[in-house]
């Protein structure tokens, strides 16, 4: 009873996922309007019990063995059913029967679509506590599972299908390479759960090259959750085959996932003590990082269609989020090692909200389809999805084209954006943690990627409207604020109008701050119950 209590909100998301997958069983309209809202009044329902359990709820006797409640755990639920929120608006049916709207073509299987989105998330909330290396692996494969499924059903097109099949044996072999990995932390140490692990290692002089070759799988597994080098190349195929509101969806959750994992994962083979992670991963990380960003920025300039730009944009931010990390095992200050975590946990926050964004924006402006044709057929989707699209629609849609705005600058970084806080307090440890190549790399990196940020804005601001086929020019079709526009509209005003605030109001922004200060209890002996409050004090300085 203990163990359900710990994981109330995961229950509550279970569950429901059940009854969607029951409601698809059951004929009419009715039922597939009704599944969205029933999806949404679940992640609420997940949303207050976590709140109420940080704000001071006690956690129950004897799971410490199988979930860890920490205000890490803690931070990252609230942040992931924020976003989920905004992520199921996005993916919102605005078809009158409630099979669809113009990308994401459902038919009669949108209560099993929103089902497997609550799974998904699900797997994420419970990789942020889970202590058991059998529920951490359950868990990862719980945020990715699901997303094969989706992938395949958006869109009835076989290029939807394909995708789905490379995404598919990839996570599998991920998946391998993950419990391979953590097969080899079991049977070095004897112990299942990772604290067991930590104090395990943590009594040891120097690591075993049998674990340091576990710990090796696992990096390179996770790799793949957060589409980082090497294991990044299905990433632009996946995301343009799936419709457009699901690559929204795949470009935070999984990624999500995989890097809260691999925190928790290098916690214990640090032995709960960051600094004390074998410099072999450190530096293995740094050219994980090094490598990631500067090949997803690469490759993001060669793109004609914005969705494979916008996956190689995510290739791009997980090494910026590695840079954090790198300086979170390796830093040899604990208020430096502390600042990168706190700059990881806000930099995914800033990345989840501008995301949504760009995605909603995307949906809601016309496509010229023409171009598109697979197999002899146009696709369903009837939104944009490359440059030709984009061209002069920030003329003929001067809000959307302001919240894009908004949104590409935030992930340049540019200065009044929640992207340039986000960088900032990635650098800025890195610079204070003797980090000075890899704050460069990054840096330089950022500007890369302002080539083709920069470009989606030329094009929608600077360019004529692209002549439909037959050369007649392609109407403006006005958004409105109806009902069957109203979830897009709101989910990019929130997701714009959150950027904009932690951008340029300061209090927002340090109240954020201070809520990830307060998320740092990633596992114990992570951080020195005695000096916990003079290093927050000092971090908020």
């Amino acid at each position: 009873m203990n163990f359900l209590i710990a994981l109330a909100p995961e229950v509550v998301l279970t569950g429901v996922a059940c009854l969607l997958f029951v409601m698809a069983a059951l004929p009419g309209a009715g039922i597939r309007r009704a599944a969205p809202w029933v999806t949404l009044l679940a992640l609420l329902a997940a949303g207050l019990m976590v709140g109420c359990r940080m704000t001071g709820w006690a956690e129950p006797e004897g799971v410490r063995e199988t979930v860890l409640l920490s205000g890490f755990a803690g931070y990252i639920k609230v942040i992931s059913l924020v976003v989920g929120v905004l992520l199921l608006l996005v993916n919102w049916p605005t078809n009158r029967d409630g099979s669809g709207n113009p990308t994401l073509s459902l038919s009669s299987e949108g209560p099993e679509y929103f089902g497997l989105m609550l799974l998904s998330i699900t797997g994420l909330l419970l990789v942020a506590s889970a202590n058991d290396m059998i529920l951490l692996f359950l868990a990862i494969e719980l945020a990715s599972i699901p997303t094969y499924v989706m992938v395949s059903i958006s869109r009835p097109i076989s290029v939807a299908q394909e995708a789905a099949v490379k995404y598919f044996f990839l996570g599998a072999f991920s998946a391998a390479l993950t419990l391979f990995g953590l097969s080899f932390l079991f049977g070095t140490t004897g112990s299942v759960t990772l604290t067991g692990v930590a104090n395990v290692i943590g009594g040891w002089e120097s690591m075993p090259g049998w674990l340091i070759l576990g710990g090796m799988m696992l990096l390179a597994g996770l790799a793949f959750k957060l589409a980082a080098f090497p294991l990044h190349f299905y990433a632009p195929d996946v995301y343009t085959g799936a419709a457009t509101p699901l690559t929204a969806f795949l470009s935070y959750v999984p990624k999500a996932a995989g890097m809260v994992a691999l925190i928790r994962v290098l916690y214990a083979l640090a032995g709960g003590m960051p600094g004390e992670l074998p410099q072999v991963f450190v530096t293995t990380l740094w050219l994980v990082a090094v490598l990631t960003m500067t090949v997803g920025n690469v490759l993001g300039l060669m793109q004609q269609n914005v969705k494979r730009l916008m996956a190689c944009s995510s290739i791009a931010h997980s090494g910026y989020m590695l840079t954090g990390v790198v300086v979170l095992f390796g830093a040899a200050s604990i208020v430096d090692r502390a600042g990168g975590l706190a700059g990881v946990l806000f930099y995914l926050t800033a990345y989840g909200l501008t995301n949504v964004g760009i995605f909603a924006v995307l949906m809601m402006l016309p496509a010229k389809p023409d171009p598109f044709v697979y197999d002899g057929k146009v696709p369903p989707a009837t939104t944009a999805e490359t440059f030709s699209d984009l061209a002069g629609t920030g003329r003929t849609h001067v809000g959307l084209g302001l919240v894009m705005a908004a949104c590409c600058f935030s992930l340049i970084g540019i200065p009044l954006t929640v992207g340039f806080l986000g960088k900032f307090y990635l650098l800025r440890p890195a610079l204070a943690g003797e980090f000075y190549w890899l704050a460069l790399i990054t840096v330089v990196n950022a500007a890369i990627s302002a080539g083709y940020y920069l470009r989606i804005l030329a094009t929608m601001f600077l360019k004529e409207p692209r002549a439909a086929a037959g050369g007649v020019e392609a109407a403006a079709e006005p958004v409105t604020a109806n009902l069957r526009t109203r979830p897009l509209l709101i989910s990019a005003i929130i997701a714009a109008g959150l950027g904009v605030l932690l951008g340029t109001y300061l209090d927002a922004a340090s109240a954020l701050r201070t809520l990830t200060l307060n998320s740092l209890d990633v596992a114990p002996r992570a951080v020195d119950s005695s000096s916990e409050g003079e290093l927050v004090a000092s971090l908020s300085e």
